[in-house]
């Protein structure tokens, strides 16, 4: 698939200063003033990440509130549930805020929606439950905050709210007791890109606090918390990196149970960073939730005893492979789908839908198919009397607007400029794929339907080393708006010692001036032949280190390449 490319500027200026006060390689400087750390103390604090650097908790909008009320609640036997999400955001949200109630106060439960069921966030049968079971205070993690109607009839109920949320509010805002979301109108938290189990975290906090609890009450659970940062795709700064930067170190040191079972059972046995969390932790915590009931995740965060740890992480690792299953078979149809239908392959859109496939993944299914036809993309299948299904976009296109202005189509409709939900009755999947068709031609710019790779420095092979790479990896943890640092090399030749393997992806020997580098390129193989022209090609690439029989080296992870100009 073709890329465009674009290369990052930065300030001259900045960069020479920043390089006199860090005396370090340019290139590296270049990168810093990129990411808006232009000083030396600026650096010194994205290198060394400190605990302290975390915001007083009481800045946030309504904390005093939530606070009184637990601790209300506490001093008068209260029943409390704590309400999450059923993702991996969610599910550590849960287990983290119920652990820390349940070692000041026995009366807390935790309550999980059913995906399929109940649907997302706040539900009817949730809050019927906390009724039920004479629960008079609900606290909502990663959800709440545009549940109005619900929360109200909540409060008929004579059950209370605290919403913990971070997902951007409604111009109304539901009846809570309190809700603590930074991105509420006049909350002045300095921090507005937490997740859900940040907010809780915060919430923790401010608890310990107030009832004289050490801190370690709440930093035992900085491992949940980075791998609900990882797995939410919130930017990877401020606070959200110093929390993932000490939580990945309680992974590698002193995991809960549950994290140890599933990083047992992924036969994890080096270091584990936040790629491990984002690709071996994560989709066997959301696999959970997709194929059958994510109660058992928070079970899992919560579980001491590491042999039943082991049996929950094995019933998820199953979920998983169950879903893997269902997402490559999916995949597959939904391609061939495509690929019988010449309309369908010309179009700047994507719309499948088949009423057997698996609702769990369609999602997943969606981001597959951007992979081979990068363009906006909806997969649907049959849930009950209706069409359900899943968007995705393309990145600089915003998604939400287009399936609005569908919506004569649709029953129902959510989601935000990049991802998107919708149902709508299976007479209407025809009317709905052209309206959609046509709304996306007319609004999308053509070069979006082109992939972008950015790329943050243009350095030579001479330019890489282990001290070179030893600050990148200083760099870490890496995420949204803190990503690996991407390379541009020009003018790069073949050795000669470049080949296919596994027949799809590339092994790379290159070579500029007297310098060589090895590499890996995965599933580049149909542009081997741009190698054997044997002319000069620019490289787009990460620098990664490998092992081989004791001794290491770097190597480049190339990710794009193409003739020199």
């Amino acid at each position: 698939m073709q890329k465009r490319w674009k290369l990052l500027e930065a300030d001259p200026t900045k960069i020479t200063s920043l390089h006199a006060a860090l005396k370090v390689h340019p290139v590296l400087c270049k990168i810093l003033v990129q990411r808006g750390f232009d000083s030396f103390e600026k650096a010194k604090d994205f290198f060394r990440p400190q605990l302290t650097h975390l915001h007083d908790p009481w800045l946030m909008r309504d904390m005093k509130k939530a606070v009184d009320r637990i601790v209300t609640a506490t001093h008068s036997n209260e029943k409390i549930l704590v309400f999450g999400d059923y993702d991996v955001d969610g599910t550590t949200a849960v287990a983290s805020m119920f652990q820390f109630l349940s070692n000041i106060y026995s009366n807390v439960d935790f309550y999980i929606p059913h995906r399929y069921r109940e649907g997302y966030g706040v539900s009817k049968i949730g809050i019927d439950y906390a009724k039920e079971n004479n629960f008079s205070l609900i606290i909502s993690l990663d959800c709440g905050i545009k549940s109005i109607d619900l929360i109200a009839y909540a409060k008929t109920l004579n059950i209370d709210f605290i919403v913990c949320d971070h997902h951007l509010p409604d111009k109304e805002l539901p009846p809570a007791i309190a809700i603590l979301n930074p991105k509420q109108p006049g909350c002045n938290y300095p921090y507005k890109e937490l997740c859900g189990c940040g907010v809780g975290f915060k919430l923790m906090t401010a608890l310990a606090q107030t009832l004289n609890l050490p801190a370690e009450s709440y930093l035992c659970y900085l491992d949940l918390l980075a791998t609900a940062i990882a797995a939410d795709i919130v930017p990877m700064t401020g606070e959200n990196r110093v929390m993932t930067f000490y939580g990945l170190q309680m992974i590698n040191e002193n995991p809960c149970s549950g994290i140890k079972a599933l990083m047992n059972l992924a036969k994890v046995e080096k270091q584990m960073f936040i790629n491990n969390l984002v690709f071996i932790i994560a989709p066997r915590v959301n696999a959970a939730g997709r194929m059958d009931d994510a109660r058992k995740a928070v079970q899992l965060f919560i579980e001491k005893d590491c042999d039943k740890a082991e049996a929950l992480a094995k019933l998820l690792h199953d979920d998983n492979i169950e879903r893997r299953i269902a997402d490559a078979s999916i995949t597959g149809e939904a391609l061939a789908l495509i690929e019988a239908d010449e309309m369908m392959v010309n179009r700047k859109s994507t719309v499948v839908y088949q009423e057997h496939w698996h609702k769990g993944v369609v999602g997943i299914v969606a981001s597959r198919l951007i992979e081979s036809y990068y363009r906006p993309t909806v997969v649907l299948t049959r849930s009950g009397e209706v069409a359900a299904g899943s968007a995705r976009s393309v990145a600089g296109f915003n998604l939400y607007e287009a399936i609005h202005a569908c919506k004569e189509h649709l029953i129902g409709y959510g989601g935000h400029f990049a991802a998107a939900g919708m149902t709508l009755l299976p007479e209407n999947v025809k009317a709905f794929t052209d309206k959609f068709e046509e709304v996306v031609s007319e609004t999308i710019a053509p070069e979006l339907l082109i992939p972008e790779i950015v790329i943050d420095a243009e350095i030579l092979f001479s330019d890489i080393s282990f001290s070179f790479y030893n600050i990148i990896s200083q760099m870490e943890p890496y995420g949204p708006e803190n990503l690996r640092p991407v390379f541009v090399v020009r003018s790069v030749t073949d050795t000669g010692y470049c080949k296919v393997i596994k027949e799809q992806h590339l092994k790379f020997s290159l070579k500029q001036n007297n310098c060589i580098y090895n590499g890996i390129g995965f599933n580049m193989a149909n542009r081997f032949h741009l190698l054997q022209l044997k002319k000069p090609v620019d490289v787009v690439f990460t620098i990664e280190q490998n092992e081989w029989n004791g001794e290491k080296f770097l190597q480049l992870k190339v990710c794009d390449f193409k003739a020199s100009a």
